[in-house]
């Protein structure tokens, strides 16, 4: 019998979503503001703020999906607490550079940039509060249970027996 599927795939990819959306609304009003702040490099530097905003949370959502396709193995845990702590090490690392060679570019308006970051931060995490407090999913939940095979069958008495 295949596992049954994760209960945490619905929400992160709901996340995904949700985020992707979030920050296409940020992008476009970052680029807007930045253009009216500092002309086209501040559009862009808002452009540029909002995608980094967004590719490093989205970067979470994915590596627990992606970690969650070997459910049900015996190293599943090992894989996915690896993968997970993996890509935040190399997010951690890969921020911080690119952040200084990003503001060290002659053409980026730091407070456009800066600003876009934030909000498309900000609003990762309250489509993560929202996706999250919308969904219902069981209080015990990745399990099978006595019944939900096909070898078992009822015996009359409520009871669940296995031949």
């Amino acid at each position: 019998m295949a596992p049954s599927p994760v209960s945490s795939n619905p929400i992160m990819r709901n996340v995904l979503v949700w985020s992707a959306v979030a920050c296409g609304i940020v992008l476009v009003g970052a680029a807007i503001i930045g253009m009216m702040i500092a002309g086209e490099n501040g559009m862009w530097s808002g452009i540029v703020g909002s995608v980094i905003g967004f590719l490093f949370p989205a970067l979470t959502a994915a590596s627990i999906l992606v970690a969650n396709r070997w459910f049900g193995t015996p190293s599943y845990p090992v894989i996915f607490f690896g993968s997970f702590m993996g890509v935040f090490l190399v997010k951690i690392i890969v921020f911080i550079v690119a952040l200084n060679l990003v503001f060290g570019l002659d053409w980026v308006v730091r407070g456009v940039l800066y600003a876009a970051l934030v909000i498309t931060a900000v609003a990762s995490l309250v489509v993560d509060v929202l996706v999250i407090a919308k969904m219902r999913i069981p209080a015990v939940s990745d399990v099978t249970l006595p019944g939900d095979d096909e070898t078992d069958e009822p015996r009359g008495d409520g009871k669940v027996s296995n031949r």
